[in-house]
Parts: structure tokens; C-alpha cells; sequence
């Protein structure tokens, strides 16, 4: 007899007292305990209603396919292609299962990318929300009131006078900002009261036998001429702009170019590294002053274009903090602008003149700004609240360049009547160079960091050694323009004057210094 549940021969067989079924022990024991009632009938039913069967050995009977080898091969055949059904189902799941991951780490990686991206744009507009905050005061009506007040010797520029094209935002110069220049001031100040001229500085026997000991062509032959250089003097990088457009990055000690920048669409007029985070700033005769970041690959990258000025941008000058930058332009106004951000804060003008300015430069100190003008003035302005507070005369023509020496006191400008010397602290010239006729303009003058030296260019290059008001600031050293087109139009002292780079109006940027001094070249 069978079992009633499974259909085969029960090894414990047991008899249901009420419907007298015989079943495997196990199989009605666990269905008694999960459902309570007979699995045929339906009726209730208890494991005491269950009667065990005493049987002798049960032995089952060998099933047919069993009985004979083709038969165990047929069965062993249908075993064989079940199992390769099954392991073929097996790894169409797993496939199936390895796309379904691999879409969902996608989606996953696309999502982490997704808010990465969010998280940076949010941190950047929270940082340009605090920024502006700092800079924005709190009463916004007294602060228009106060920025488009006019002060008796200057004014910001009010909105509507900036021209076409012109960010109107001019947040001002922030509280913070200015205690920023005013603890910068302090501790230059003190620094100035106990510095002492370096013991590395070339002394002027050196100087004298200074010659031309390099030659390096870094603009375009089709549109020659280097108008400005600057000096990175902690690498002895080099930068130069150019009447081709571009600003070149020259590494001196090398001799090689590092990288060559192009994007603006006129001559190049100023250029300024900032030493901090490898910035280069240019101001350019379209318009427009760019900001650009160096790079590990060497590689000079734009991260600001800015278009605040409606005419040439003729200089630029960087504050001693290095996070700020101010701007100059022959539209008659003055930028001061916020370095990692490239906002203009104020733009200012001088509503007592209608000359541009063609020239730019910061106090060591940073609190006062120089600006000459195209009509052979000089402006000093208090940076704190943008007024003028000076004014020195005695110019012909446009004022090409001005310089402040690093003691402090004295200011030196050039234009085509030649250069003077300024005592700040009395605020008089006190002594006027005449180096070149009427007709050849002074077109750069530059004191070394240390404020030992002085150099000038213009139909040649001079360097001059500056003493003191009432001593003889005596020509010590004249070098000739091999340039051939008696034009030196820039020039700048490198490290403890250990070399003179000069540009002219050629595209060469030559380099003076003492033949076989490998030391000249070394930061």
C-alpha cells in the first residue's frame, strides 16, 4: 500500500483512526502540526487520532527504467539534460543579474558625479554670497549715498558715466578690505624702520662692468616691440607684453619660453605677476584686463576677462597684499578690483580733469596710489578713500612711468621732458635728470627693490645711483639700445640687481649682467 500524501511506500506507516488512510508518519505529523486536519477529507485531526502500522521490512521495488542498462541510460540521458537545462538557466540568470549590476553602478557612479558637481556649485555660490556680504554694507542706500558722493578732489565713477558694456556693480572697498591694507601698511611700516640693504645686492663696481650677456626673441616678427616687463624674483621668471598681443612667461635661468599667452585682440601695455598662486595679470589696448592662472604643465590658463574700462588700459599695479589689484586707463578712471574674484569694487575719476591715465603705480606701503596722466600730471591718491590728495606738476607730455623707491620717500616719474625725483614728505621735486633731448622721450623708470639703484629708458638704458635728497643721484652706468631702433621701452632690475632685463622696440628681451655669473641666474 502506498502513502496517501506522497504516493509511495511509507517506511512508518500510520492509519488515521477516523478516515482509516495510511500515510508516511513524517509527512502527516508535519501537516497535522501546520494545518490541523486530515489532507485528503478535510477533517479535523490530532497526532493522538494516529495509529502506527507494524509491518515487516519494506522493500521497494526497482523501478522499470531500472530493470535493464538501456534503461539506466535513458535515465542517466534525462538526469544529463536536466542538469545542463538547469545550468543553462543558471548562467542566463547570472547574466542577466551582471547587466543589472553593472547599470546600476553606473547609474550610481553618474549620480555621485551628479552631486559632487552640486556640492561645488553650491560651496562656490555660498563663497561669492559671503564675499559679497563682506563687501556689500549693511545700509545700501547710505552706501550708494557715500559712493556717489563727490569729495573735493575726487569722486567714484557714478554708473551711468562708465559706458556701454560696463558692469554697473560697484560694491565699494569693503570695512574689511581696508583693514586688510591698514595692517598690511603697519607691518611693512615696522619693517621698513629695521631693514637693512641685503649683503647679496650687486654694488655699483659691478655694475659698471654690467654688458649685454643674452639676447632672446619672444614676440612676433610681423608686429615687434616689448612694452612691459616684469619679474617674478623669488624664480626668475620673467614676463613680457607685446605690441603683438601677447604676453610671454620666460624663464631665465634657462633661456627657454614657458609659455606664450594669447587672447587679447591689441598691444599688451602692462604686465604684473603676482607671486602668490602664479597669477599674471595684462591690461591691454582693447579695453580689457585678463587674469591667468599658472599651472603645473606650465601652461597659462584665463580666468578673468574684465571690461570695466571704455578706453586703452595702460598700466596695472598690484597692492603689497597681493590680493588686490588696481587698474589704469585713458578713460580718465581708476579700478581697484578684488584679485580671486576679478570684481571691480570701485572705479574712480577725477572730475576736476578730463586727461586719461597713462601710467600707475602702488606705495610700498600700500595706502597711497600714483597715477601720471596724459597731460604730464602726477596724482596722489589716499586708496582708503579714493581721494586726492596731491597733486605734483612740472611735466611736458604724457608721464610714462612712474616708480616708488622701497624706503618709502621717494617717487620717481618720467615723461618726455625727462625725470624727477619727488620727496613725498615734503612733497617737492627735488632734483630733474634730463638724459635725452626733447624729441626722445623717458619711456620707464624703475628703482631696484633695495632703493639703491635707479634705472631709466629711452634712447638708451642708464642706471643711476640714488642716495639722498641733498646728495648727487650720479649716472653710474649707460648701456646702448642694441635694440637699433632707439626705442628702450622698458627695463627692470632682477634679484639684488645681479642683471637688467630690457625690452625695446624690437621683439628681443635682452639681459645685462656681468659675463660668466652663473649666480645672476640662479633664483
Amino acid at each position: 500500500m502506498n502513502c496517501s500524501i506522497s504516493g509511495e511506500v511509507p517506511e512508518e506507516p500510520v492509519v488515521s483512526k477516523k478516515s482509516g488512510l495510511l500515510f508516511e508518519k513524517r509527512l502527516i505529523e508535519r501537516h497535522i502540526s501546520e494545518y490541523g486536519k486530515c489532507p485528503i477529507t478535510g477533517e479535523p485531526l490530532t497526532a493522538d487520532d494516529i495509529v502506527p502500522v507494524r509491518t515487516g521490512k519494506i522493500v521497494r521495488p526497482r523501478p522499470a527504467q531500472a530493470a535493464s542498462i538501456p534503461g539506466m541510460l535513458g535515465m542517466f540521458q534525462l538526469e544529463w539534460d536536466s542538469l545542463m537545462l538547469a545550468n543553462f538557466a543558471m548562467e542566463q540568470q547570472l547574466h542577466t543579474a551582471r547587466q543589472e549590476l553593472s547599470h546600476a553602478l553606473y547609474q550610481h557612479d553618474a549620480a555621485c558625479r551628479v552631486i559632487a558637481r552640486l556640492k561645488k556649485e553650491r560651496d562656490e555660490a555660498r563663497s561669492l554670497l559671503a564675499l559679497a556680504e563682506r563687501q556689500i554694507p549693511m545700509s545700501a542706500p547710505s552706501t550708494v549715498a557715500a559712493n556717489a558722493s563727490v569729495h573735493s578732489n575726487g569722486k567714484p565713477a557714478a554708473d551711468d558715466q562708465l559706458g556701454p558694456g560696463v558692469r554697473n556693480v560697484r560694491p565699494g572697498i569693503s570695512p574689511n578690505i581696508l583693514d586688510d591694507m591698514t595692517e598690511c601698511n603697519s607691518v611693512l611700516s615696522q619693517q621698513r624702520k629695521r631693514r637693512q640693504i641685503s649683503p647679496t645686492l650687486a654694488p655699483v663696481d659691478a655694475l659698471e662692468r654690467y654688458t649685454q650677456i643674452s639676447s632672446h626673441p619672444l614676440h612676433k616678427t610681423s608686429k615687434p616691440g616689448i612694452l612691459s616687463i616684469d619679474i617674478h624674483s623669488n624664480k626668475n621668471i620673467i614676463a613680457t607684453g607685446g605690441v603683438d598681443a601677447n604676453a610671454v612667461i620666460f624663464d631665465q635661468p634657462s633661456g627657454q619660453i614657458i609659455s606664450t599667452l594669447s587672447g587679447h585682440s591689441k598691444k599688451v601695455n602692462s604686465v604684473k605677476i603676482v607671486p602668490r598662486d602664479d597669477l599674471l595679470i595684462t591690461g591691454s589696448a582693447d579695453k580689457t584686463v585678463r587674469i591667468w592662472q599658472g599651472s603645473d604643465d606650465g601652461n597659462y590658463n584665463c580666468n578673468h576677462i574684465l571690461k570695466d574700462h571704455t578706453a586703452e588700459v595702460q598700466a596695472v599695479t598690484v597692492h603689497a597684499t597681493n590680493n588686490y589689484f588696481v587698474t589704469a586707463s585713458l578713460d580718465s578712471t581708476w579700478c581697484f578690483y578684488d584679485l580671486s574674484s576679478g570684481l571691480c569694487l570701485t572705479q574712480v575719476e577725477d572730475p576736476s580733469a578730463s586727461e586719461g591715465y597713462t601710467s600707475l603705480a602702488f606705495h610700498p606701503d600700500g595706502l597711497i596710489l600714483g597715477t601720471g596722466t596724459t597731460g604730464g600730471l602726477v596724482k596722489i591718491w589716499d586708496v582708503k578713500s579714493q581721494t586726492n590728495v596731491a597733486k605734483f606738476e612740472g611735466h611736458v607730455g604724457a608721464v610714462t612711468s612712474i616708480s616708488f623707491s622701497e624706503n618709502g620717500y621717494f617717487l620717481a616719474t618720467a615723461a618726455s621732458d625727462g625725470i624727477k625725483l619727488w620727496d613725498l614728505r615734503k612733497l617737492k621735486n627735488f632734483r630733474t635728470f634730463t638724459p635725452y633731448g626733447p624729441d626722445t622721450p623717458t619711456n620707464c623708470v624703475e628703482f631696484d627693490y633695495s632703493g639703491s639703484y635707479l634705472a631709466a629708458a629711452g634712447s638708451d638704458i642708464r642706471v643711476i645711483q640714488a642716495t639722498s635728497v641733498k646728495l648727487d643721484w650720479n649716472t653710474i652706468k649707460t648701456f646702448p639700445d642694441m635694440s637699433g631702433t632707439g626705442k628702450a621701452t622698458s627695463v627692470k632690475f632682477g634679484p639684488d640687481a645681479k642683471y637688467i632685463a630690457v625690452g625695446s622696440m624690437d621683439r628681443n628681451l635682452r639681459i645685462f649682467g656681468l659675463p660668466g655669473d652663473d649666480s645672476s641666474m640662479e633664483p
